[in-house]
């Protein structure tokens, strides 16, 4: 009977099993081809100077979805938005040419378009195209692959430890050994990558410091949210959270590309994720001085404060879970004597 009654449970739990990685796996693939199929300049900020008559001019032929035109007054102005990562590149048109203004740091992709919109300006005004590349990638590693190489161990930074520490450590006596032991490895290894990209393959040439801060909050907000989804949900929150950050996050952080390279909806999701905040966060403070830092790492910040919170009602969870039993214990065991006793004074 007992057998009977629990194969129906069974049943819905084995549906929504076989649903739940049906839905992984679609949206898997949606992450990975529908962005890809996608691809190309969406909203890539340029700025623009010149004559008014050229600018309008200019203005008219990049008046597309695939640009954001912003106006400026000189050149300087465009080489210094540049450089604070405002904006994706810039054109200047002048009676001697087209100067094209680049940040190859910036976005690869996003360069090589700004690049063949020069070239199509000059062609135009029948003049010859100059490249400037503002901010590029290190003498050492020139296409960057040492910086789009740095997201995967940065996701598995996050990963690995909520695995193997809740294993070495579990249940909720080991929460808090848990969550100390993935800052602390957090710290460690964000320090070896930031040291690994700067001073190993030399790919990147900013402050070090800078740097290692940003990939210690990087790997610190994936670890504690993956801490806080196991502790309070089991394998399923562990799971859950690995296959949005890994199958989702990955292909969507814009590493290799840039964010603008990206449909815009994509786009988005992909920033607010742990791997497009920490990858965002890596070039701002590798190229750009931290310019541009702020909101990633606010993102950053917030997934910590997220996965705090989690690890927190857990923890409050687990405590309150002892006491209740005790208490069912000695309920059951005040009800088991009783009678007991009552047999023993009847006459």
């Amino acid at each position: 009977m007992s057998q009977h009654s629990s194969r129906p449970g069974t049943g819905r739990k084995l549906t929504l099993v076989v649903l739940g990685l049906a839905a992984l796996m679609t949206t898997m693939l949606c992450a990975f081809a529908l962005p890809s199929l996608n691809s190309g300049p969406h909203h890539v900020p340029v700025g623009v100077t010149g004559s008014p008559q050229a600018v309008e001019a200019l203005r008219k032929n990049i008046d597309r979805p695939e640009w954001d035109a912003r106006l400026y007054k000189t050149s300087d102005a465009v080489e210094s938005a540049v450089k604070e990562g405002d904006i994706s590149g810039g054109l200047a048109v002048t009676a001697q040419g087209v100067d094209v203004y680049t940040a190859t740091a910036g976005g690869p992709s996003a360069t090589s378009a700004v690049i063949a919109l020069g070239d199509g300006v000059a062609a135009q005004n029948k003049t010859q195209a100059t490249v400037h590349d503002l901010v590029p990638f290190t003498q050492d590693d020139p296409r960057g692959a040492g910086l789009t190489a740095a997201l995967m161990p940065m996701i598995f930074g996050g990963i690995f430890p909520a695995l193997i520490l809740s294993s070495v450590f579990p249940g909720h006596r080991g929460l808090r050994l848990r969550l100390s032991g993935a800052l602390l490895f957090s710290v460690v290894a964000g320090a070896a990558i930031a040291a690994v990209l700067q001073f190993g393959t030399h790919s990147t040439d900013g402050s070090y410091g800078l740097t290692a801060l940003g990939v210690i909050l990087g790997m610190t907000a994936l670890s504690t949210t993956l801490l806080g989804l196991q502790a309070l949900l089991g394998i399923a929150g562990f799971g859950l959270g690995s296959a949005l950050m890994m199958l989702l996050g990955n292909p969507l952080s814009g590493l290799a590309t840039g964010p603008h390279w990206l449909p815009d909806g994509w786009a988005t999701i992909g920033q607010l994720l742990p791997p497009g905040a920490s990858g965002s966060l890596l070039r701002a403070n590798a190229f750009f001085d931290g310019a541009g830092a702020g909101y990633p790492a606010l993102v950053l910040t917030a997934w910590v404060v997220l996965g705090g919170a989690l690890t927190l009602i857990a923890d409050r969870r687990g405590r309150r879970t002892p006491a209740h039993r005790s208490e069912i214990v000695a309920t059951s065991h005040h009800s088991t004597v009783t009678p007991v006793q009552s047999e023993a004074i009847t006459p």
